[in-house]
């Protein structure tokens, strides 16, 4: 696939741009997706205080889904071995950005596919947040070629890549993370209610607290329908 052409126009056009411009996008290029992060806090506190237990997991998967859509992105950036742009293409102008070392390959852009799959993974836990994150998302792709280190087809491809897996994982794994959420409120409404001494008790009661803090108690401390605490009964 040759964007050689879309290349030099955009860095080109970087280039011409004015200063505060080329700073701007410099700066967003290299810290934008710790945005992302501070997203992916948000949205678990969130539902950690106040979400149902898919609510919770599908908050617990967003950034898990971005880091396996990162490791597949890399896989396949190992595989194909693309040269930069910044150095294969000749005519164009100059990268805002250092070029990478040889043997940093090109394809596909990391920073599309972390920035893609964390747009997924953000929207199918908060659906609200789509409007904020996926130009967002855009326009971390898009930065990446006006500073001069991908070629258009690099980006494009990552956020489809960064996003697709993303999608795959969440999918996939929401059920089993929810039981997993639910069986946690309910090993803690059991300690609870049970008030177990010993040291086997306080080495659990310590898992569920340190679980707990992942998971919250949930809306009205939500536990599993089969929990209850029953006046003089001992639970096993």
């Amino acid at each position: 696939m040759d964007t050689s052409g879309p290349y030099r126009a955009v860095t080109g056009f970087a280039d011409s741009a004015p200063v505060w411009v080329q700073r701007a996008f410099e700066l967003w290029t290299g810290y934008g997706l710790w945005l992302f992060g501070v997203l992916f806090a948000a949205v678990w506190w969130r539902a950690r205080g106040r979400g149902r237990a898919r609510a919770v997991a599908l908050a617990l998967l967003a950034p898990a889904a971005t880091a396996v859509a990162y490791a597949v992105s890399e896989a396949v950036k190992s595989t194909v071995e693309e040269e930069r742009p910044c150095r294969a293409v000749a005519g164009a102008a100059a990268p805002l950005a250092g070029c990478p070392p040889p043997g940093d390959w090109s394809f596909p852009s990391n920073h599309a596919a972390i920035a893609g799959a964390a747009a997924v993974a953000l929207v199918m836990a908060v659906r609200r947040l789509a409007p904020l994150v996926v130009p967002l998302a855009l326009l971390m792709a898009f930065s990446r070629v006006f500073v001069g280190v991908h070629y258009p087809h690099d980006v494009a491809l990552g956020l489809l890549l960064g996003g697709s897996v993303a999608a795959l994982v969440v999918l996939a794994l929401t059920g089993p993370a929810a039981s997993g959420v639910r069986a946690v409120r309910a090993a803690r409404t059991r300690a609870d209610g049970t008030g177990a001494d010993g040291m086997r008790s306080a080495v659990r009661a310590g898992g569920i607290r340190a679980s707990i803090r992942l998971t919250g108690p949930g809306p009205g401390g939500e536990s599993s329908p089969e929990v209850r605490n029953v006046p003089g009964c001992r639970m096993p």
